[in-house]
């Protein structure tokens, strides 16, 4: 525990106090950014910053040039510190009862600057590892330069409180009988999918990619035709260049890409749908030759239902009729049954697109209907779509047939 001082000790609301040293240091490792308050030539200042806790020390970040970065010279400097995170709206009956669920915590003492290149390299480290493990091993250390542009300030933890509100409406008796809406509404921050810099070719580090079940896992796979892979922006340029073909989309949802960045959009957007948990992408990569070939992505997954759909499927025109395609299919059909023990697999194709109808059948799965007006072209007009499926009970005599037909088929060089 922090002992209370006269300065955070409060004269109301006492009920939402703490100074439990384990709840302070969570708000302030969960927080990524912080108010730093302070007093320069009797001035009030308060600066939005980035700070890291090492131990009961609380380190800030900032440049050598700033105000309080020079006037914590010497003696230190007195500053104030808050961070907070903001858990929920509450909407109650009365305006006077609205209010928000929080955790914060406020800080009190002198910062001094840190002078020791030691301490402050390991600030420095432990900022960046803050947020993602592992990423001072996957970045380049500062130079001594760096290091001395950088100015970090240390605040030892001593003066800490911690405030909180959870929980539900509090009003007043004489309310509860109006007619309006109460509640809460959760908040909570989460990150969109990345988005690489201009020139990054290296595939998304794990400390970036969000958790997954299985259902949602864009796992590797690969046989002696194709290697399935976790579609990534940095395959768009290779993927424009073996499907950049009026006939290979021909029938799919959006138009083809005059350039690679158009390309680059177009995996985006499976990016995109993958975060929302709607898609799971992959690359498709010759096997033998390791040249990007076309992409296709599990979709319509329900694991309550044990079903998955197979689609957004497009292959560059050279490799088409080759192993590769059925090769991936098998491979995702068997991710699916044996893996994942769904048991239905579906696929949805263009009714005018008889060359995928006629792929469909010759992996084994059933034409079950027409769904009408089902989705927009790229043109604007309304497609008809042909639904087909595969069930559980049907997996065994399809498998054999796949592997059979794979058996004679050569590997594309």
């Amino acid at each position: 525990m922090y002992p209370p001082t006269a300065r955070t000790t409060p004269n109301r609301s006492r009920d939402k106090m703490s100074y439990d040293r384990v709840a302070a240091h969570a708000v302030l490792d969960e927080a990524y950014h912080c108010a730093l308050g302070f007093t320069v030539d009797g001035q009030p200042r308060v600066l939005p910053t980035l700070h890291v806790r090492i131990g009961d020390t609380l380190y800030l970040h900032g440049s050598t040039g700033s105000r309080p970065l020079l006037a914590a010279r010497g003696d230190g400097l007195p500053v104030c510190v808050t961070v907070t995170l903001l858990d929920g709206l509450v909407y109650a009956r009365s305006q006077f009862h609205h209010s928000a669920n929080y955790r914060s915590v406020v800080a009190l003492g002198t910062a001094h600057l840190v002078t020791d290149e030691r301490e402050k390299s390991a600030m420095l480290t432990a900022l960046v590892e803050k947020v993602g493990a592992g990423r001072s091993a996957d970045s380049r250390p500062p130079t001594r330069r760096e290091l001395a542009e950088t100015a970090v300030l240390a605040l030892p933890l001593r003066e800490v409180s911690v405030r909180t509100r959870a929980g539900g409406v509090r009003e007043d008796d004489a309310d509860l009988h109006l007619p309006h809406w109460a509640g809460v509404l959760p908040l909570r921050l989460t990150a969109g999918p990345p988005e690489p810099a201009t020139g990054v070719t290296a595939p998304l580090p794990a400390y970036l990619r969000q958790p997954r079940t299985p259902w949602h896992d864009p796992a590797t796979m690969a046989g002696e035709h194709v290697r399935l892979e976790p579609l990534d922006l940095a395959h768009a340029d290779e993927l424009h260049t073996a499907t950049a073909d009026e006939e290979v989309w021909r029938h799919l949802g959006v138009a083809l890409p005059g350039t690679p960045a158009g390309t680059a959009e177009v995996v985006a957007a499976a990016l995109a749908a993958q975060h929302r948990g709607e898609r799971v992408p992959w690359v498709q990569r010759c096997a033998v030759t390791g040249a990007v070939v076309g992409t296709t992505s599990y979709y319509e997954i329900d694991p309550e239902r044990r079903s998955v759909a197979i689609g957004h499927t497009f292959l560059g025109r050279p490799w088409w009729r080759t192993g590769i395609n059925t090769e991936a299919k098998l491979l995702l059909l068997t991710r699916a049954f044996d893996e994942l023990d769904v048991v239905r697999v579906a696929w949805h194709t263009d009714i005018r697109n008889q060359r995928s109808q006629a792929a469909i059948e010759r992996l084994g799965a059933t034409r079950e209907g027409v769904l009408r007006m089902h989705r927009q072209r790229s043109d604007g007009s309304w497609r008809d779509t042909v639904q087909y499926a595969m069930t559980v009970d049907e997996w065994p005599t399809a498998q054999l047939r796949l592997r059979e037909r794979l058996r004679r088929t050569a590997p594309v060089a």
